[in-house]
């Protein structure tokens, strides 16, 4: 596969941001050191589907070139997507694949799709295995299916990393019981035919196309040798750039958001929220005039706030406004920036080594509450009866949405459908369902079907952030070496009560005080947090602080902070050590991996060129989730008013890219995300509730924010299965965009984001 670079204008967002029949199977061979294998069931009918399983790979060491190496850390070692991808292993034989008779190949696909182009890369796997046109695969969201048990959550990079394998053994499975079919129908051998472009063919020239051996290739007793999926030498549309399959229906309206569905019966619906966050309701004082108001259909009371049912969204938001409500108080009522800050800093535990002996490099950073702000706000469609309910969502954890919707409508588990729907934006927004569940809660006391929308200043104030963090850093060195290099993280605690996607890691997420939160925080924290560097004695810990406040992974999780801070440290001790920080960083980088993206980026950023004083380049790196990558920007601060990044070049690599357009999009949303919360966006805490409600306060990056020239190298293949991506852009790009901030303006960046201004009439409570 060749390199694949574009150069992109104005990237303003993260990006692309059925029928009959059951399973077949047998033993299917692997490649290298995997190990693959599949189990299926057949049952007669004119669609043929499969189901199929795969194991997970083993990690390979790397060697160490430093003076003073640094041991490997757990997440070196095992990451967060590997114990994914071995949790979810013995579910992973569910997938389902069906070719229909019209030559429509579906696949259920159990996991999310916000943005992140998962259908695309699902659809190209398919098409790749079956040899089959890629307009002809549709990708549908599966509903919740507890069956499922860890292997129905979208998160931690891990859906294409857990899916390679088991994809492409199913799409193979399918290529081969085809084969079969048009064998027995012609009395030829299997092994003399091939397939292309949907169709099976004979020596002879003759065809049978794969819709029209569907029923055959179901039939019970056909007898199927085995399947392999093809080696990465045979692959012709995987690692080619390739358009996302839903660009058409996003652009023209066409898409089909949780707002957007026509279900029956089903009223909008908003909710009143309180003046602090996660406040209850005391009383409704003018009760009788809300339901009076035109087209109010029912005012209901429910834990989060008081919800108005109407004819029209206009009217439930006039009947909103309308509302005068007795609030009670909240958990965090008494909390502001500045004693959050003051919690974290009590919080971080001494550092193990004095600077006693040899010269060092301390720092200390603060970062903001950041909101997820995704395009599309929190919104579910419920209609609950007596008997049985059914929800519709965007939702990245279905199956713990529905077995906690069930148990608080008091229903059986299998009494609820949940249907997952394709979502704009999430960045570990909806890792939580609150929409799909307080929609529950009012469909339930209103007795009729609801379509509940969060309005932008509910999202913004009342929506999940990213916590603040407090961050304390010392490295020391001595004759060009580092010696140690210590990280002490406190964090406002993240909420992890979704679990890994089940009920039962979600209840003892729940256990009381936060026992079952903290494990949860710290298995993360050290199976994604690694340094990359060979800096001798070297620690991350990581320290949460409860608040009250509602908090959710945002992308990157604690990769984003604290690996932008050490990136700063890096450059830090670069200068004190008197080199220059690309050189610096490709001396003390573990592996020819590691090099290869960091040298692309100099190469092709042109790094060192001559620039206007007030400008800069900076330059970082960052390695998770067994893929790689490098930033280099260029910032222009001569207008203190509206500091800019101008330009941007990223290397990244996966190992084995599936979709390189993909990829281009996930690091430009990366640099997108970064510019934004390391320059302007990031939430005021104020006496229990954020001041921001909008984007026009949350300063997210606009397309005069972002750089016209970006310039995004996807490496060729290094590795025979693909690593993670969506966590991946953004922590080097922090250290990028400050390093460039430092440069250009002589001053160390300590707390972010950097321009923190209240600049606007905030919202009224």
């Amino acid at each position: 596969m060749t390199e694949q670079t574009r150069v992109t204008g104005s990237a303003s967002a993260s990006a692309a941001a059925g029928g009959p029949g059951a399973a077949v199977g047998g033993p299917g061979g692997g490649s290298g050191s995997s190990r693959r294998s599949f189990l299926t069931y057949l049952v007669a009918a004119p669609t043929l589907a499969l189901v199929t399983r795969a194991g997970a790979d083993a990690l390979a060491p790397q060697p160490a070139h430093a003076v003073v190496p640094t041991l490997p850390a757990i997440a070196d070692l095992v990451d967060l997507g590997d114990l994914f991808i071995l949790a979810g292993a013995p579910t992973s034989a569910l997938l389902a694949l069906a070719v229909e008779a019209d030559g429509t190949i579906r696949f259920r696909l159990p996991r999310e799709e916000v943005g992140q182009g998962l259908t695309t890369a699902v659809a190209m796997l398919v098409a790749e295995e079956l040899d089959a046109p890629l307009d002809s695969v549709r990708v549908e969201l599966d509903d919740a299916r507890p069956e499922l048990l860890f292997n129905q959550l979208t998160g931690s990079s891990n859906s294409i990393r857990s899916l390679y394998g088991p994809v492409r053994q199913c799409a193979a499975t399918a290529r081969a019981r085809l084969v079969a079919a048009a064998a027995v129908r012609w009395n030829l051998p299997a092994s003399r035919l091939t397939t292309a472009n949907g169709v099976v063919r004979a020596p002879d020239g003759r065809t049978a196309a794969y819709g029209g051996l569907s029923a055959e290739a179901a039939a019970p007793g056909l007898i199927v040798l085995g399947a392999s999926p093809k080696p990465a030498a045979r692959h012709a549309l995987v690692g080619t750039p390739t358009r996302r399959i839903d660009a058409r229906a996003m652009v023209t309206g066409a898409q089909k958001y949780t707002l957007d569905l026509d279900v029956p019966g089903a009223k909008p619906c908003v909710v009143r929220r309180p003046p602090t966050l996660g406040g209850g309701v005391r009383g409704v004082s003018n009760l009788d005039a809300v339901r009076a108001m035109p087209g109010v259909l029912h005012v209901v009371t429910v834990p989060t706030g008081v919800a108005v049912v109407a004819e029209t969204f206009g009217q439930a938001l006039d009947a909103k406004a309308a509302l005068q409500v007795v609030w009670g108080p909240g958990p965090a009522d008494q909390l502001s920036d500045a004693q959050i800050r003051a919690r974290l800093r009590a919080a971080l535990p001494p550092l193990l080594v004095p600077p006693l002996l040899t010269p060092y490099v301390d720092a200390e950073f603060d970062f903001a509450f950041v909101s997820h702000a995704p395009m599309e706000t929190n919104s579910a469609v419920a209609d609950v009866r007596d008997d049985r309910a059914e929800i519709w969502s965007g939702l990245k954890s279905p199956i713990v949405a529905r077995e906690t919707i069930a148990a608080d409508l008091g229903l059986p588990p299998a009494k609820v459908k949940v249907h997952v729907v394709q979502a704009g934006g999430s960045f570990g927004r909806r890792l939580f369902f609150d929409a799909a569940l307080e929609a529950a809660r009012i469909s339930k006391a209103c007795r009729r079907p609801v379509k509940l929308m969060w309005t932008r200043v509910d999202d913004t104030r009342h929506g999940r952030m990213r916590p603040a963090t407090h961050h304390r850093i010392r490295a020391t060195h001595l004759l060009g070496e580092v010696l140690s290099f210590e990280h002490r993280v406190a964090a406002a605690e993240t909420d992890f009560r979704h679990g890994l996607g089940e009920i039962i890691t979600a209840t003892a997420a729940s256990l009381p005080s936060g026992i079952g939160n903290a494990t949860l925080a710290q298995t993360l924290f050290l199976t994604t947090v690694k340094s990359p560097y060979h800096f001798g004695l070297t620690t991350q810990a990581l320290s949460e602080v409860p608040t009250g406040i509602p908090t959710g992974s945002w992308r990157s999780v604690y990769s984003a902070n604290t690996r932008g801070a050490e990136e700063i440290v890096v450059d830090e001790l670069a200068a004190a050590t008197g080199k220059d920080p690309y050189r610096f960083r490709r001396t003390f980088l573990k592996t020819d991996a590691q090099r290869a993206v960091l040298d692309k980026v100099a190469a092709e950023g042109e790094w060192g060129r001559a620039l206007p004083a007030g400008c800069a380049q900076g330059i970082a790196f960052h390695e998770e989730y067994k893929s790689r990558t490098a930033c280099l920007v260029e910032i222009d601060t001569r207008d203190p008013e509206h500091v800019r990044v101008t330009r941007a070049v990223i290397a990244v690599d996966v190992g084995l890219p599936v979709n390189p357009s993909g990829l281009e999009a996930q690091m430009i949303g990366g640099l997108t995300d970064a510019i934004s919360t390391t320059l302007r966006a990031g939430l005021h805490l104020d006496k229990g509730l954020p001041l921001e409600g909008s984007y026009s306060q949350f300063h997210w990056a606009k397309q005069r924010d972002t750089p016209l020239d970006v310039r995004v190298f996807v490496l060729p293949a290094t590795g025979t299965d693909p690593g993670g991506a969506g966590e991946l852009g953004v922590p080097a790009a922090v250290g990028a965009i400050a390093n460039a901030w430092a440069r250009a303006t002589g001053s160390k960046p300590r707390s972010f984001p950097l321009d923190f201004d209240v600049d606007f009439t905030p919202y009224p409570r």
